[in-house]
Parts: C-alpha cells; structure tokens; sequence
C-alpha cells in the first residue's frame, strides 16, 4: 500500500472500495460502480459512484459510510464535500473516494463517461441486479 493508504487499520485499496460499496448499497444506494483509476491519477486508487434518491438519503449513505468506517476501521475520511446541499456528496478516503448524487446531478455530472477507459470491479452488492448491474470493462 502506498503512501495514500496509511490511516485506518491498513485495509487494502480496493478492499476499502468493495467496502464502501457494500455500505452504501445497505443504505439504498444504487448503481453502484467502483472505478479501479489507480492508472489513470495520482490521487486516488478508486472512485465508488453511486445514486440516492433524493438528499435526505444522499445523507443517509454518507452519514453510515463516516460511521461505520470511524467505528469498524478507525478510518476518517481526509475530507467531505457537498454534505449540506447534498446533491453530491464527496467523502475522500484517500485510496478511495465515495460519490453520492440525487439522479439529476449524477446525470449531468457522467463521472463514469469521463472515467470510461477505468476498469470496473465486480461488486457483489445485495440487490444491485435488480437496481442496475455493475459490470467490469472489458
């Protein structure tokens, strides 16, 4: 792990990822992708991406992410963004940065369009074929 990765208990990069993911989806998060950039920036390893119906749940999704991270991990995020308005929430955990749109903004926003050369993971997220697959790139 590089020196992007030293808070929190020493989880791996995409570990944190899946992680990450996984929360979100139990907080009705959903198309749920995890981008691997680790080729593409320098600083970040993955962008989790995901979609919350409206801001009330957008909060929902960061305020479990920040909770469960600080209590399980010991892991604080080095910086949060948009937690007030909530229509994109940004929380950086350095290796790995979790967004969180309403529709409107995630639509205008296309962050899997300007990161399409990015690999996808395979998520095993509950429920996630019903709410929108994540696939890998080719």
């Amino acid at each position: 792990m590089g020196p992007k990765g030293e808070q929190g208990g020493g989880i791996e990069p995409e570990a944190l990822a899946r992680r990450i993911a996984g929360i979100a989806d139990s907080k009705g998060g959903t198309d749920i992708v995890a981008l691997d950039v680790r080729g593409l920036v320098a600083y970040t390893d993955f962008l989790v991406i995901c979609t919350a119906r409206n801001e009330r749940q957008a909060k929902a999704v960061h305020d479990e992410v920040y909770a469960r991270l600080k209590k399980d991990d010991g892991r604080l995020p080095g910086s949060v963004e948009g937690e007030r308005e909530a229509q994109w929430v940004l929380l950086d955990y350095l290796d790995c940065v979790l967004h969180v749109f309403v529709p409107t903004t995630r639509d205008y926003y296309r962050l899997e369009t300007l990161w399409g050369e990015a690999p996808r993971l395979d998520l095993d997220v509950a429920g996630q074929a019903a709410r929108g697959a994540v696939r890998s790139a080719p």
